[in-house]
């Protein structure tokens, strides 16, 4: 098994990716020991000193340092990751596929008028923004949308990455604004 790595702009997270899906649909973060009890995966990558998160794209595992020096993590690391696919253990301890999505989904508020417009900002996040940031090995979701303000959350690489506030106002605003009017700013959550 040949695991490729690959740097995001966040110089705290590592991309691997593995050479095989690893989640079908959507994405899953773990941002505690605690969160990956439900997955033997991030459960293996916590218990690596100074891993402080986990992430899972399509075909790629984003793993956070908190500390410690990614010369030292990285065998760790891609180790636990050979280990997982080489057991045969189920992503998630339960054996089921599922993602963050239905949780992403709960918390999102918008007043029922601007139902056009969070329809319209939902489509260009979905279509032009998270693949372009999974490639970057993290994940952009839509919170809300209230007084002109659309606020997202940032997952994977993306969350406490140093250029993630110049996506945000640079990329993703003025991407919106083009489209969206409506839109006079975007904020991370």
């Amino acid at each position: 098994m040949f695991i490729q790595t690959e740097a995001t702009p966040n110089p705290a997270t590592l991309k691997f990716i593995p050479g095989r899906t690893v989640l079908d649909t959507g994405t899953m973060e773990f941002s505690s020991r605690e969160a990956a009890a439900r997955s033997p995966l991030a459960e293996r990558l916590f218990d690596v000193p100074g891993v402080s998160g986990v992430f899972y794209g399509y075909d790629f595992v984003t793993v956070t340092k908190a500390d410690g020096d990614w010369q030292h993590l990285k065998p760790a690391i891609l180790g636990a990751i050979m280990e997982h696919y080489m057991s045969g253990a189920p992503l998630l301890a339960d054996g089921t596929a599922g993602n963050d999505e239905a949780a992403d989904e709960e918390g999102e508020f918008f007043n029922e008028t601007d139902a056009d417009t969070v329809a319209t900002i939902k489509d260009l996040i979905e279509t032009r923004v998270r693949p372009a940031v999974a490639n970057d090995g993290g994940d952009i979701t839509f919170r809300g949308f209230k007084d002109g303000v659309v606020y997202l959350n940032m997952k994977g690489a993306c969350s406490g990455c140093p250029s993630s506030t110049a996506t945000l106002q640079h990329g993703i605003q003025n991407l919106l604004r083009h489209f969206v009017p409506d839109v006079v700013e975007v904020r991370p959550v």
